[in-house]
Parts: C-alpha cells; sequence; structure tokens
C-alpha cells in the first residue's frame, strides 16, 4: 500500500469501539451523497479529518489503485482496514521514536558509539562488545523492531547513527 515496507511491521492493534465509531462516522461526512463509497478526493478530505495532513498524490494513487474496478470508490470496510494500518503505523513510528529518544541522551538527533553503547549495557549488559560495535557499524541498526538509519558521518560527528 503506501506506507514503508521497510522494516518489521507493527504489531495488531485493537481498535476501540470509540475509534471504530469516529472513523465510521468520519467517512459518513466525507461521502458526498451518501453514495456508499469515498472518491479520490473525499478520501484526501477524510485523511485531513482524521490525521491532519492532505494525502500526496502517490499516497491517492496507491488507495484508488487498490480500489475494486467495479466499484466508484473506496468501500467503508476497506476505507477502515486502510486507516486502521495507518493508525498502526503511526503508533509504530511513534514508538520508534521515542526509543530512540531514550537512547538519544544529550536530545542532539543522533547517536554516538558511546550513547549506543550505554544503551546496550542498559538493556543487555551481557553482549560482547564486539556485536555492540558490529551492530553501530553496520548500514542499518535492528534491534527487534527497532531500526535506525546510519549516515557515514552526522553534522559534526563522525560515525553516529541520525534518526530519520
Amino acid at each position: 500500500m503506501f506506507f514503508s515496507q521497510a522494516g518489521a511491521r507493527p504489531q495488531m492493534w485493537e481498535v476501540s469501539p470509540s475509534e471504530h465509531k469516529k472513523w465510521v462516522e468520519v467517512f459518513k461526512a466525507c461521502d458526498e451523497d451518501n453514495k456508499g463509497y469515498l472518491s479520490r478526493e473525499d478520501f484526501k478530505v477524510a485523511v485531513v479529518m482524521l490525521f491532519g495532513y492532505k494525502p500526496s498524490k502517490i499516497e491517492a494513487d496507491s488507495v484508488m489503485s487498490s480500489v475494486d474496478p467495479n466499484t466508484s470508490g473506496i468501500l467503508l470496510e476497506g476505507f477502515l482496514n486502510i486507516v486502521r494500518q495507518k493508525k498502526e503505523v503511526q503508533l509504530y513510528r511513534n514508538e520508534i521514536r521515542h526509543i530512540f529518544t531514550a537512547f538519544d541522551r544529550h536530545y542532539r538527533g543522533y547517536l554516538t558509539l558511546e550513547d549506543f553503547t550505554k544503551a546496550f549495557r542498559q538493556v543487555a549488559p551481557k553482549l560482547p562488545e564486539r556485536i555492540i560495535l558490529e551492530v553501530f557499524r553496520s548500514r542499518e541498526v535492528s534491534l527487534n523492531t527497532l531500526h535506525l538509519s546510519q549516515r557515514s558521518r552526522a553534522k559534526h560527528q563522525p560515525g553516529a547513527i541520525i534518526r530519520s
């Protein structure tokens, strides 16, 4: 779909009844003329209402290309699936940001080897130093579901991992 396929998939998230009701209400509010589906423009308005941003042309194209050709737009069930997936990704990214911030003790926006080593010493004290260094130097750091991309040089800090 239009979500990043890199890295681990977010955990399935249970939608609360109030959240589900809100999504249905947004669908109905955006379904002009009670057609029973959302057009491309209706979908864009719904995303603005739920997520606070206007979807790009690429995102809208991706969603609309997944619509059943026998329908003229996104049906309620499809809309609910799209919104649930977007919400899961949003929660997943927030969790990653939270974990990164916990590792980035000085709020610099990147991790030095020292930051990285201290973080590992707290969560995996028996992990050999060699492994920590290998993970730090790898192109992409992967700790269970934590993914941080590394650039060879951060501003003013050689060998730092940058928050993406």
